[in-house]
Formats: C-alpha cells, sequence, structure tokens
C-alpha cells in the first residue's frame, strides 16, 4: 500500500516509551522478585494474544501499520503508565498537603486522580498521530488505536497489581485478583480509552463546524467510565460492580456496532466508486460484486486460496479497499486534485499488478 514513511518522531516516540516501560519492569522485578515477578508478568501476558486478535480482527479491511499500532501499545506501557504514576501521587500528595486524611486522599487518587490522568495519557497516543491523519479513515481506526495504548497500559498496570497481591496473600492472592482483572474485566482500559479514539476519529473523518469537539466528549466519556469502575472497586459492594460492569458492557456493545455498521458501509460504497473503473479493465462487474459483501470477500479469498491465488487476491481486495476509502476521504474531507490522482494511480497499479484472474 501507498503507506507513509515513519516518522522520526514515531520512532523517537516508540524508543522512548520502550525504554520507560522497561525501567518500570525492572523496578517491579527489583522489588517483587524473580518469582513474584515471574508469576505477575505470566499472568498479565496470558490474555494478551486473545485480547490483541480480537481488537486487530476489527481491522482486518484496511490493516493499520504495524509500526503506529506499536507505538500506539508501547506509548500506553510505558509513558503513559511512568507519567501516570508520577502526576497521579504528585495529586496525592497535594490533597495530602491540604489536610485531607490519608483514607481520602487514597479515594481521591483512585476514583478522581487516576481515570482523570490516565485517560489522558493514553488518549495522547491518538493526538501524536494526527500529524498522520492518514492512518485514521474511519471510527473504527480511532477504536484500534486506542484500545492499543490501553491494552499497553493494562498490561503493565496488571503487573504491578498482581505483583502488590502476590505480596500480601501469595500466589493465591495473585490469581484471585487475576480472575477479576484479567479474566472478568480485561478491556477496561481499552473500552475507557476507546472513547477517545472515537472523538479524534470522528474530528477527523467529518466537515461539521463542531467536528473537533468530539475530543472532549469522547476524553469524559473514558474518565466517566474509568471513574466508574474504580469507585465502584472501592466501595467494596458487589451490587455497585456488577452495575458498573453493565454500563462499561455497554459500551463494549456499542464500539462493536459502531465497527460492523462502519464496516458494513465501506464495503456498500465500494459498490459506488469501484463501476467508475470499469473502462480501466482492472474492475468487472463480477469484481464488485466480490467486493460488496462481506461474504463474497471471503468466498473469493477462499477459492484464490485453492486456485494458488491467495495473496494476489489479498493484495487485490486491500488495494481496492484503499481507493474506496480514498474517494471517501476526499467526499468526506476534501482534497487536492493532484494528490488524489497520484494516490488513485497508485492503488490503481496495484490492483493490476495483482489481478491474475
Amino acid at each position: 500500500m501507498t503507506a507513509q514513511r515513519p516518522s522520526i518522531a514515531l520512532v523517537i516516540g516508540l524508543v522512548v516509551s520502550g525504554v520507560l516501560a522497561l525501567i518500570v519492569l525492572a523496578v517491579m522485578l527489583l522489588s517483587g522478585g524473580p518469582l513474584g515477578f515471574g508469576l505477575s508478568a505470566l499472568l498479565a501476558v496470558a490474555p494478551l494474544p486473545v485480547l490483541l486478535a480480537a481488537v486487530l480482527s476489527l481491522d482486518r479491511l484496511e490493516p493499520e501499520p504495524k509500526l503506529s499500532l506499536a507505538f500506539a501499545f508501547v506509548w500506553g506501557a510505558g509513558v503513559a503508565v511512568v507519567l501516570g504514576i508520577a502526576l497521579t501521587l504528585l495529586g496525592q500528595a497535594l490533597f495530602s498537603r491540604a489536610g485531607y486524611g490519608a483514607a481520602v486522599v487514597n479515594d481521591v487518587g483512585t476514583v478522581l486522580l487516576a481515570p482523570v490522568v490516565e485517560e489522558a495519557l493514553k488518549g495522547s497516543a491518538l493526538l501524536l498521530l494526527l500529524r498522520r491523519r492518514r492512518e485514521i479513515d474511519g471510527l473504527t481506526d480511532g477504536i484500534v488505536y486506542a484500545s492499543m495504548a490501553g491494552l499497553g497500559f493494562a498490561a503493565v498496570e496488571n503487573i504491578g497489581y498482581y505483583l502488590l497481591a502476590y505480596g500480601e496473600n501469595g500466589a493465591g492472592g495473585a490469581v484471585q485478583l487475576f480472575v477479576l482483572r484479567g479474566l472478568i474485566d480485561p478491556l477496561g482500559h481499552p473500552v475507557y480509552t476507546s472513547m477517545i479514539g472515537l472523538g479524534v476519529a470522528y474530528a477527523l473523518t467529518r466537515r461539521t463546524a463542531a467536528r473537533y469537539a468530539a475530543i472532549p466528549l469522547g476524553y469524559l466519556a473514558a474518565v466517566f467510565l474509568h471513574g466508574l469502575w474504580n469507585g465502584a472497586a472501592t466501595t467494596g459492594s458487589l451490587a455497585w460492580l456488577g452495575a458498573a460492569y453493565l454500563v462499561i458492557m455497554a459500551a463494549l456493545v456499542l464500539l462493536i456496532v459502531v465497527t460492523v455498521v462502519e464496516r458494513r458501509q465501506l464495503v456498500a460504497r465500494m459498490g459506488v466508486y469501484l463501476p467508475g473503473y470499469r473502462p480501466t479493465g482492472l474492475v468487472t462487474d463480477a469484481d464488485v460484486r466480490m467486493l460488496s459483501t462481506l461474504s463474497a470477500r471471503k468466498a473469493a479469498r477462499r477459492w484464490a486460496r485453492r486456485a494458488g491465488l491467495g495473496r494476489a487476491m489479498s493484495d487485490y481486495q486491500q488495494a481496492a479497499t484503499e481507493l474506496t476509502l480514498l474517494h471517501l476521504r476526499a467526499e468526506r474531507q476534501g482534497m487536492d486534485p493532484g494528490r488524489f490522482a497520484a494516490e488513485r494511480d497508485a492503488y490503481l497499479g496495484m490492483m493490476a499488478h495483482a489481478r491474475r484472474w
């Protein structure tokens, strides 16, 4: 695809975030010992393959650049974790100096400061990607990048929580906490931050006058969900936890509905834009029918694999998808005609190279 070259700022951000994440993990190892750290790390990493696969499955039609996805994940695991801890502790110190007791300071840090600070830091990964706005073509892209930042943050944070539980109650305490954080509510952080992802993506892909208001609204939604869960957890009440869990699951269902609807709309738009390319010989009526429904695309890939053309069919479908997204960007946001023509011809060239049937 005609991907942008990795920017120096993106690479630097990835390296800095990675180093900070390694420093945090090293501190945890030294403080908790190899046995406790090993168990905690194993519990934190165990659900990650399934969670990552679930998030990336949302983006199958037009996969995002691996480096950008890695940046979002490592930003959450490094910069967001380190600054989140530092700023939350600083805020708690200010409340303590103001004369509040330890219990109040702890609750303020958990219910108020942590959601406000952590969501701002995780969401900043999306804002840093604004310069590469071509990578965010729809609401699904915002959800994917936000979820990656949330998963990175949760992975490192969970190691710390499991390590604390191990220190207090041994392996049993760590496993018990894992059931809550790793099995019952593994998507908490991705769901919270996806509200910001929705706001950023909406602002980038719409032309309404108030589109940028979606970013602070998404941030407020993320803080609300995060604070709701933390607040329910501090009460120790199963009823409050259950209610908070239902609200978060409702938000998750909303995110899934958004991705499904957007995916179907994108595939349907192929039937609008691609017929105009029949004169090139690269798109036939049969190709349009194949590209215009998810089931037909899947069936075409199965046929292509049996014919030894699996890679070619995947490349053709992705190039056609990118061409459709190019039209959508031009329609929604406007685009310089020369740039549009250059990108259009590049995608047509890819389709020509891949089409062997």
